[in-house]
C-alpha cells in the first residue's frame, strides 16, 4: 500500500550541495528520445527540465529530461538528490517522490543505530546467532542481503523501544505496527517511507547529527562506505522490498567531495524481483548527470 506525503524530516545542514540542476539533457549524453530524434519528444523534455515544483517545505527542482534514464532501462523509478544546507533537491519523478514504500533493507541503517544506543548490541563487530539462519556481525550483516540477523536484532530492541525511536527519528509515516510484526515491519509494512523522507533521514547520518551518540553514527560511516576515490567517497544501501506488491527497489547513501556533501534515494518500482541489480548502476548514471559524482 502507498500514501502520498508531503512532510518531510530534518533539520538544516552546514554543507553546501551544489547541484548541477540546469537543462543539460542532451548534454549528458542521455538517450535519443530525451535529445533527438522526433524533435517533439526533446522539445518536451528539453523544456521541462529545470523546472521548480513542490513537494513540502523542500524547494525542489524537477529533472525531467533524466526520466530518460529510467525508460532505457524499461523501469519506473523515482530519484531525490538532496541539500541539507538550504532543504532544496533536485528530484527526477516528483510524484513518484512524494510517494511511500516499505524500506527493505535500507531499515537496516536505523535498526543498526537503534541497537547500538540501546546497548542491544555492544558493537558493529558482536556476533548475533538469529533463531533461524546464519550466525553473523552487524559490520558483516549491513552490506549483505541478510534479514535474520537484524529481524533478531529488531527482537532485542522490542517494540516499545523500536516505537519510539522510529518515531524520535521521524523516519517515514513511523509505523512499526503491533508487537507480533517486530520481524515483518519494514519489509512487508506498516513502516513506509519515501524517497525525499529516505534523503533527508541519510542527510542526518551523514553529518553525524541524529539523535544517537556520533560514535555510533561514524561507525555506520565506516560501514557503508562503498569506495573513495581522490576527489570523493561514496557510501551507500541498497534495498528490495520482495515481498509486497509492486516491489520497491532502494539505493540511498550519500556522496562526499571535498566541502560538498549529497545525499540520494532511488526507488525503482519492479515487476520482477530480479531487476534488482539495477538500482545501484541506475542511481550511479544520475549522480554523475548531476555532477555528484565523478564519472568512472
Amino acid at each position: 500500500m502507498r500514501t502520498d506525503t508531503e512532510h518531510v524530516p530534518g533539520r538544516s545542514g552546514r554543507t553546501r550541495v551544489r547541484l548541477a540542476a540546469g537543462a543539460a539533457g542532451c548534454a549528458l549524453g542521455l538517450a535519443a528520445s530525451a535529445c533527438g530524434g522526433d524533435g517533439q519528444t526533446a522539445e518536451r523534455a528539453e523544456g521541462r527540465a529545470g523546472e521548480p515544483v513542490a513537494l513540502g517545505d523542500v524547494e525542489t527542482v524537477e529533472r525531467a529530461d533524466l526520466e530518460a534514464v529510467f525508460a532505457e532501462a524499461g523501469v519506473d523509478g523515482t530519484f531525490v538528490l538532496f541539500d541539507a544546507e538550504d532543504r532544496s533537491a533536485v528530484v527526477v519523478n516528483p510524484e513518484g517522490a512524494r510517494e511511500r514504500a516499505v524500506p527493505a533493507s535500507t531499515f537496516k541503517l536505523p535498526n543498526t543505530l537503534i541497537a547500538l544506543q540501546t546497548g542491544e548490541v555492544t558493537g558493529v563487530d558482536e556476533v548475533v546467532s538469529p533463531a533461524e539462519g546464519e550466525e553473523m556481525s552487524l559490520r558483516e550483516s549491513l552490506p549483505s542481503s541478510d534479514v535474520p540477523v537484524h529481524q533478531e536484532i529488531a527482537d532485542r530492541i522490542g517494540h516499545e523501544q523500536m516505537t519510539a525511536w522510529v518515531d524520535r527519528f521521524d523516519y517515514g509515516n513511523r509505523q512499526v505496527g503491533e508487537e507480533d510484526r517486530m520481524d515483518r515491519f519494514w519489509l512487508e509494512g506498516p513502516l513506509e517511507i519515501s524517497a525525499l523522507e529516505q534523503a533527508t533521514f541519510i542527510a542526518e547520518l551523514a553529518r553525524a547529527a541524529l539523535p544517537v551518540d556520533v560514535g555510533h553514527q561514524h561507525a555506520m560511516r565506516e560501514l557503508l562506505m562503498i569506495e573513495e576515490g581522490p576527489d570523493h567517497q561514496l557510501f551507500g544501501r541498497t534495498g528490495l522490498g520482495a515481498e509486497v506488491d509492486s516491489v520497491p527497489g532502494w539505493w540511498v547513501g550519500w556522496v562526499e567531495r571535498g566541502d560538498d556533501l549529497h545525499t540520494f534515494a532511488l526507488r525503482l518500482e519492479l515487476e520482477d524481483a530480479g531487476d534488482a541489480d539495477l538500482s545501484e548502476p541506475l542511481g550511479r548514471e544520475l549522480l554523475v548527470a548531476l555532477e555528484a559524482l565523478p564519472a568512472r
